[in-house]
């Protein structure tokens, strides 16, 4: 009999992702205020290791199913337009740091949270595919998170928001991730057919939220040869652990 069960597994790296993201507050604790080429280089890291999450879960969890995975793609891009859309969030502009309003705060928090869902289905499903992915994807977001915990703190606490708070902020959010984790662990396991649509559903809601959402603000941040640079060498690595990790 397995010391912890599969489901509790799930929870605690999923939790143990979103709390890495109180690491975000590190570079404001030392630096003050990080630049906006920093900020920049904080996005491109965060995509590449989505990117790299979005390609080891389309090569590990391919299977025989590739019509049902372009399928499932299609609807994850197309959703995370939509919730883009819904929430109001089009309009964000990161780039913009000194811009003021709760508003814009409360936008700013939200982008995240639709990212830690995204996440969290890419979570659920890797470890439904195997527990050596499931643990290597939860690690990589992990890490993920802390570049993305520094972007938004910085943009809170540039906006009046202590530090530390700001932190709690940046933690909080991510709670989609370890809920979207659970649920799809859970209904992927009842349901294994729904196995290659929310594989590619993940994968589609992750490339969309890297190419729409992450990429041209650092472009403006730090101009695109470092980016891409930063983009390729994060998406590298991550790649190369999954390929250990088989």
């Amino acid at each position: 009999m397995p010391i912890v069960d599969p489901l509790t597994t799930v929870a605690l790296f999923s939790g143990a992702a979103a709390l890495t993201a109180a690491l975000g507050v590190l570079p404001q604790a030392v630096l003050g205020h990080p630049s906006k080429h920093l900020i920049g280089w904080a996005n491109a890291l965060a995509g590449g290791l989505m990117l790299g999450v979005a390609y080891t879960l389309l090569t590990q969890g391919l299977g025989g199913a590739q019509l049902l995975h372009g399928i499932g793609a299609v609807l994850g891009a197309g959703f995370a337009r939509a919730a883009h859309a819904a929430a109001g969030t089009g309009e964000l502009d990161a780039d913009n740091l000194q811009a003021v309003g709760p508003r814009y705060g409360y936008k700013a928090m939200l982008v995240d949270a639709l990212h830690a869902a995204d996440e969290g289905v890419a979570i659920g499903v890797a470890m439904v595919i195997s527990l050596p992915l499931g643990i290597t994807t939860a690690a990589t977001l992990a890490v993920h998170n802390v570049p993305e915990a520094m972007v938004l703190g910085t943009f809170l606490t540039r906006r009046g928001l202590r530090l530390v708070p700001s932190t709690i902020v940046a933690v909080a959010v991510n709670a989609p991730q370890v809920v979207l984790a659970v649920v799809t662990f859970t209904l992927v396991g009842l349901w294994p057919a729904l196995l290659p649509w929310v594989t590619g559903f993940a994968v589609g809601a992750l490339i969309y939220r890297t190419f729409v959402e992450l990429l041209p603000e650092s472009y403006r941040q730090a101009g695109h040869t470092s980016i891409a640079m930063v983009t390729l060498l994060a998406m590298g690595v991550v790649v190369l652990l999954a390929g250990a990790a088989r």
